[in-house]
């Protein structure tokens, strides 16, 4: 087998910046590597190299989704993100269906601690 890309799917970056795109407040971050979402320092989205978006959600909010969805805790790098689920493919090509998610996402990371940044130069 060949090197893996470091960067993620472009069907699944294109589908991931309309997703973020349709919400005005939120930016993109860290590029063709590891896109993601942050607020105060807190990520609550993120596009995972295999493609697959992760959403940050309160646990009642998490549950329903798993629910809803049939779907599971977001896992990158060989890691349970334990606090975030697995948005199913064909809900990320549903802007629209996957944009509420995306708020309650935005909503919940607004009630936690801002964290430290640090710059890198």
């Amino acid at each position: 087998m060949g090197k893996q890309s470091d960067e993620v799917p472009a069907d699944k970056l294109k589908l991931y910046k309309k997703l973020i795109d349709a919400h005005p407040e939120i930016e993109l971050k860290g590029g063709l590597k590891l896109p993601y979402t942050s607020y105060q320092g807190n990520m609550f989205t993120m596009l995972s190299k295999a493609g697959v978006v992760g959403l940050r959600m309160g646990k009642a909010e998490r549950d329903d989704f798993i629910n809803r969805f049939d779907s599971k805790l977001f896992k990158t790098s060989g890691t349970v993100m334990k606090e975030y689920v697995e948005a199913p493919d064909e809900l990320l090509e549903n802007t629209e269906q996957l944009l509420p998610y995306l708020e309650q996402s935005y909503a919940y990371v607004k009630t936690l601690k801002p964290k430290a940044t640090k710059k890198k130069k």
